[in-house]
């Protein structure tokens, strides 16, 4: 439409519907962190509209000539009475929705319907297609629906929508690193991540290390991946203005020399000799000096006696160290590649350091979500897996099974305090009194432990809790001894196979059988008295 005044205030409304919807969609309580993430994206999406029809309406604003026009255009002379201008532009509108008649109203409704859509309704059954413009925004409808739905493949498998980080491509390329020492695992890892809450990230690697090529690849890509992170996971959060602020900070310390284990260590040899950057140059024998000792030294040498005579007797100019033909000049590139890695390496450092801090919390649960799977055997991550592919029920649904599952728990009644079953409720009455579990049995050697029924009566004294009471006792666990509940019989038990000569029952559990040289096999005992008898 041409109308200036009517575009505005189409605007206008337009915003404060974004608004009421923006407000609707995050005053919604969500507790899974699914939906709170995507009601966090689609609340950025409104933000962007708005902030786009902001633009446009302040452009209109400020466009004084073209508003003049129109009101100038609108307010015709009383005394004229002329609405020729207001049929003039009714035809046009009738026009214009003749040829355009997906540009109705009802397709910015369903903008806003597809924003305050619930994640897992079906709303694409409330537009049918009665006449041919409904099936083009019930289209569109679906479409933005469909992109919201796509907010779970920005991340990876590993980010698990979002919860934790996936650093494993990042540890890959930190262990390739040179002279950093000890490879450290996945987990030391993420400890030297968490480190950045007090001190820079990686400022216990060598100087050399940082100074390298390969690290300054290595923390570029590892800044790349923790800022998209933090854009995917923080929508609402202005990450880019956050960076931006952190960036000026190290231009002013970088600037003033204030970043610790950053220095040039060229700077600081120039500084202290009393020369800058180039050092001294010796145009009789063409060479570079850093120092000015060495430089003073060499005068008196044989070599640079013979070079001056040489150079006086040929009357050739002193070549120019500044010159693009002198070897100096591949010097002066490679130490300002080397300055240029230098200060990358401590920008992307000091950008990375700075995304750290305000992830710690991911950082934890990554950690904790590593540590877990690995004490989780393959096929329980396997069924990690199917069971995360599943989709998730309804809300409603979760709550209603779970209420009816306290209902029947409730509803057990136990008065006569029966054993449970298989199935969690109490076993039966018959089965009860068959079994004889009513009857106690007490074993003062397994610390007055109080068996229930005959049963697992006879079959305790053959589990660890018998057979360690009895080793402590200093006995056997034999059949001997079945039955034998007291200490006191126990070892008067003991005492009477001691004297009737059963010894081999408290040497069974360390019976050795040896053999001699003829190939004859005797005992522990019997071999040790034939040994001391000299027959062996």
């Amino acid at each position: 439409m041409d109308s200036v005044i009517e575009n505005q205030r189409q605007t206008h409304e337009e915003i404060e519907q974004f608004e009421r919807a923006l407000y609707t969609l995050l005053s919604r309580p969500t507790s899974a962190h699914d939906r709170n993430l995507q009601n966090e994206h689609k609340a950025s999406q409104i933000l962007d509209r708005i902030s786009s029809r902001l633009t446009d309406l302040n452009n209109v604003y400020e466009d004084e000539d073209v508003r003049k026009a129109e009101l100038d255009m609108l307010s015709a002379p009383l005394q004229q009475n002329d609405l020729s201008e207001f049929y003039s532009r009714l035809v046009k509108i009738q026009e214009h929705y003749h040829k355009y008649p997906d540009s109705l109203p009802v397709g910015f409704d369903l903008e806003i319907a597809a924003f305050l859509d619930e994640p897992g309704q079906d709303g694409d059954e409330d537009f049918e297609e009665e006449d041919g413009t409904s099936l083009i925004f019930k289209y569109r409808y679906v479409d933005l629906r469909t992109w919201f739905k796509a907010v779970a493949l920005l991340f990876s498998g590993e980010e698990g929508y979002g919860k934790y980080l996936d650093l494993y491509a990042n540890h890959t390329a930190y262990n390739n690193l040179k002279s950093i020492g000890k490879r450290p695992g996945y987990l030391q890892y993420l400890d030297l991540l968490l480190s950045a809450q007090n001190q820079p990230v990686h400022s216990d690697l060598p100087k050399e290390t940082r100074t390298a090529k390969d690290f300054e690849s290595y923390i570029k890509n590892l800044h790349g991946y923790l800022l998209s992170f933090s854009k995917k996971t923080q929508p609402l959060v202005d990450v880019d203005s956050r960076q931006a602020s952190a960036s000026a900070e190290f231009d002013k310390t970088w600037e003033a020399r204030e970043i610790p284990g950053w220095e040039d260590s060229s700077e600081f040899k120039a500084q202290a000799n009393g020369t800058d950057n180039a050092g001294i140059w010796c145009s009789a024998c063409q060479k570079h000096y850093s120092k000015q000792t060495v430089y003073d030294a060499h005068l008196t040498s044989k070599k640079h006696i013979k070079a001056v005579a040489k150079q006086a007797s040929s009357g050739e100019p002193p070549a120019n160290p500044n010159g693009s033909s002198h070897p100096e000049v591949s010097s002066h590139t490679t130490q300002s590649s080397a300055k240029t890695r230098l200060r990358n390496s401590a920008y992307y450092t000091h950008l990375a350091t700075d995304l750290l801090i305000t992830l710690v919390p991911t950082l934890n649960e990554t950690k904790s979500n590593v540590e877990r799977r690995f004490s989780l055997t393959a096929r329980e991550r396997e069924q990690e897996l199917l069971d995360q592919a599943k989709p998730a029920a309804p809300q409603a649904a979760v709550a209603e099974g779970a209420a009816e599952e306290d209902e029947e728990e409730e509803r057990i009644y136990n008065p006569l305090k029966l054993p449970l079953g298989w199935d969690g409720k109490p076993i039966p009455y018959w089965l009860y009194k068959l079994h004889g579990l009513g009857v106690e049995y007490r074993c003062e050697i397994c610390s007055d432990h109080v068996y229930m029924g005959r049963k697992n009566f006879d079959r305790h004294f053959q589990e660890s809790r018998h057979a360690f009471g009895m080793r402590a006792l200093g006995l056997p666990n034999t059949k001997h001894f079945h039955e034998i509940t007291h200490i006191e019989d126990a070892l008067a038990l003991a005492e009477k196979l001691k004297q009737e000569g059963r010894h081999e029952i408290f040497e069974q559990e360390t019976m050795e059988e040896l053999e001699d040289d003829e190939g004859n096999v005797y005992n522990r005992k019997t071999y040790d008295d034939l040994k001391k008898q000299g027959l062996i």
